[in-house]
Order: C-alpha cells, then structure tokens, then sequence
C-alpha cells in the first residue's frame, strides 16, 4: 500500500507543479487563488484592512456558481496576471455569493446572509455584478455583467481607482480609451 501511494505521489507532483510552472509562464494564474482575497466575510473588518493596505477601496463580485457569465471572467479576465497584479494592487477583492445562506457583517457591522446582502441591500438580481466601495463603505462603481475583455476590466479598475467615477461615467472613460486604443 506504501509503495503504491509513494508512487502515486512520485508522479502526481510533477505533474502538478509542471501545469503551476506552465500557468505562470502563460501570464495566467487561477483567479480564486491569485484574485480573491480571501475573507471572514466581516466587512469592516475588510475595510480596515484595505486601509492598512493603502488600498484605494474594496471590490466586490457578486457571483452565483451557476453563473456562466462569472466563469468567463474567471477563465478569459481574472485569470490574467497584469489583471491580477492591478487590482491586488489597487483594491481588497472579495467575492459574495448571491444565494449564499452564510452569515457576513456589513459595512454598517450588521449581520445578515450572503443573499440578502446582495439582493436586498444591493438589489443584485443578475451576475457577476462588480461593486467598488471607497474606504468608507460606501459604493462608487456599479458594473453589471462581463466585461468584453480584459482592456475594458482593467479599465473599470482604473476608472474606479483613479476617482474619474466623480467627473464622468464609465461608458464616456471606456470610449475615450478605446478611441486613443484604435489610433
């Protein structure tokens, strides 16, 4: 029995750590891992670290499993290693489930589950919905749905960071980046 599982082993790890290797050489790494922070679902807690940080805000995805929607940008944008890079740099990135029974504290310190959080409180009805909050609580960004690509992510993640969310909407920064893009 030994033998077989030292075997197993002998070849499982390699393998593992080849496709990890692979991955990172390919400018892409998993999302859940490398994305998300990972959370007690306390966000005052989240707030403080963001501060701490010197991070410009939280984001929140609010996802559902069933989403296919939320997995292409898991897969195709969130998955990218500039991605990546930027928004840990930039923001504390959770993720909340919209169905999910789990208890969370609020920005206000009030527990209630996952679902009322994004349904009552956020009236999230369709996924991914990504909400940037300022290190108040309180939320500047809203954008619904997949973003086309990972240009117009990390153009969400720039409009939300660099405050251009106080002079203008997002659809007006996205068509000035895309006319200077197709010069």
């Amino acid at each position: 029995m030994n033998y077989y599982l030292k075997l197993f082993l002998l070849v499982c790890i390699p393998i593992i750590a080849f496709s990890v290797i692979a991955e990172e050489k390919m400018g892409v790494l998993n999302p859940d891992a490398h994305f998300f922070h990972q959370s007690f679902n306390d966000l005052k807690d989240e707030l403080e670290i963001a501060k701490e940080s010197g991070k410009k805000g939280i984001l929140i995805m609010f996802n559902d499993k069933d989403c296919p929607w939320c997995e292409k940008m898991k897969s195709t944008v969130m998955n990218q290693v500039s991605v990546q890079e930027f928004y840990q740099h930039n923001f504390r990135v959770l993720t909340v489930d919209t169905r999910g029974n789990n208890i969370m504290v609020n920005f206000d310190g009030n527990e209630l589950m996952e679902k009322d959080f994004s349904f009552k409180k956020h009236r999230v009805r369709a996924t991914p919905v990504f909400i940037f909050f300022d290190l108040t609580g309180k939320p500047v960004v809203r954008y619904t749905g997949a973003t086309r690509n990972v240009d117009e992510f990390q153009w969400l993640g720039e409009f939300a960071a660099s405050g251009a969310y106080k002079f203008t909407h997002y659809t007006k920064y996205k068509r000035e980046k895309l006319a200077r893009v197709n010069k």
